[in-house]
């Protein structure tokens, strides 16, 4: 298990443009791709572990994928059954967008991955799959991986959804375009919407309403994509966070996507004090730009609205509250117990090691600002939770173990973190 540690930091003037790409919009970019008549061109693609085991199943279900090194190309042959199993690694997203994708495709798959992710929910995903008609099973019910998947004929749908999750919510849709009639999806508040604006962008027909998703089963493959992949928000807020807590410090975050359902995290920021600006550069698939971050003092806040918005970014978030005059409180956001770790009580416990008091919830925490301390704390095998206790190390020095789960999602982190400060590993 490997160790890293990390000196605090006087100050430093941090500018990239090499941002890990959007980890959300690289799995997405190889899946619809499969759905397409024609070659897909994709540009800046997230070579990840999770990202890269999503391509590698593109492949085995038949896809013609040639990469050299700076574009990726896919031409799809239909979805082929294979004799492989499926593994998606660490990835919730890859595992639950493939349900919804292979849920009308003609053959049998087996999806499975990490001893992580054979522990995450998948009921979610497969139970609405599962009421209109999918073949879906798996350990527990169809709850845990591995997942037994044969394709079978869909029903038109009209599914409120208890939570607000972009996954779930992609899963159906990728279920509702070879459905047999108009589905419509319900979620309580607006998630991330990057398989809305790009099957769109592809030709499906996709009515957003609010709250509410109407989709069309299509009569023909969609037109292939063009797209370059921006710099993913979440691992450009590590950076964010980074400068807001070191005096006299900057940090600007050149291409990253700044969809509103995206940057969440940066306004709860700004509503802490943090001197943060946007400028965007590009808006043909989504708005795109650079932000910049200035050292300010922070304060306190209340976070408990469009959690499904900023619910990846909370633990680095942490961090800020951590080094904020006050107390701050995280509330309905339960889903922090079923990420990569039950992050809830990963966050409550390392910050506990390092000096600060915390109060925790069933669903969410509280965080008394004050003085973080140096300490040795574990990633328990989450990738966000071992990036942002090594952020915190800034201001205090940080160890922390096993942190070889940063691969699965931002591989030049320590590259980029060690513009900042020193690193040891």
């Amino acid at each position: 298990m490997m160790r890293v540690c990390v000196e605090p930091a006087d100050s430093f003037s941090f500018q990239s443009a090499a941002i890990a790409p959007d980890k959300s919009i690289s799995h997405r970019s190889a899946m619809f791709a499969v759905l397409a008549e024609g070659q897909s061109r994709i540009e800046n693609f997230l070579r990840a572990e999770d990202t890269l085991n999503t391509l590698k199943i593109v492949g085995q279900l038949g896809a013609d994928i040639h990469d050299d090194g700076s574009v990726i190309t896919i031409t799809s042959n239909g979805i082929q059954e294979t004799a492989e199993i499926l593994d998606c690694g660490n990835s919730g997203t890859g595992m639950r967008l493939f349900c919804g994708l292979l849920s009308s495709a003609q053959g049998h798959f087996i999806l499975t991955g990490d001893e992580y992710l054979k522990r995450r929910p998948m009921k979610r995903v497969t139970q609405p799959l599962r009421n209109i008609g999918a073949k879906l099973d798996g350990r527990n019910n169809g709850d845990l991986a591995p997942l037994s998947i044969r394709g079978a004929s869909l029903q038109a749908f009209n599914y409120e959804s208890k939570i607000a999750s972009a996954q779930v919510k992609s899963a159906m849709i990728l279920a509702a375009l070879r459905s047999d009639g108009v589905c419509t999806y319900y979620e309580p508040e607006l998630s991330r919407d990057h398989t809305e604006r790009m099957l769109k962008g592809m030709g499906a027909h996709i009515e957003v309403n609010g709250l509410i998703t109407k989709v069309w089963p299509f009569e023909k493959a969609l037109k292939p994509l063009n797209i370059r992949v921006p710099a993913d928000p979440s691992s450009a807020f590590f950076f964010a966070v980074a400068a807001a807590i070191t005096p006299n410090s900057t940090a600007i975050l050149e291409g990253v996507t700044l969809n509103p359902t995206r940057i969440e995290a940066f306004k709860v920021l700004e509503r802490m004090g943090a001197d943060i600006a946007y400028d965007i550069t590009d808006e043909r698939y989504e708005p795109i730009g650079t932000i910049t971050v200035k050292h300010a003092a922070l304060n306190a806040v209340v976070v408990e609205e469009n959690i499904s918005w900023l619910i990846d970014e909370l633990p680095a978030l942490s961090i800020a509250m951590a080094c904020a005059s006050g107390q701050s409180i995280i509330k309905n956001a339960e889903e922090l117990r079923v990420k990569e770790s039950d992050r809830i009580k990963t966050v409550v416990d390392n910050l506990n090691l390092c000096g600060i008091s915390t109060e925790e919830y069933p669903d969410g925490y509280a965080v008394n600002g004050g003085t973080l301390q140096k300490a040795c704390v574990n990633s328990y095998g989450d990738h966000r939770i071992a990036m942002s206790f090594l952020v915190a190390g800034l201001r205090c020095g940080m160890e922390v173990e096993d942190i070889e789960c940063i691969n699965t999602s931002f591989p030049n982190f320590f590259d980029l973190l060690g513009q900042c400060t020193k690193v040891t590993r």
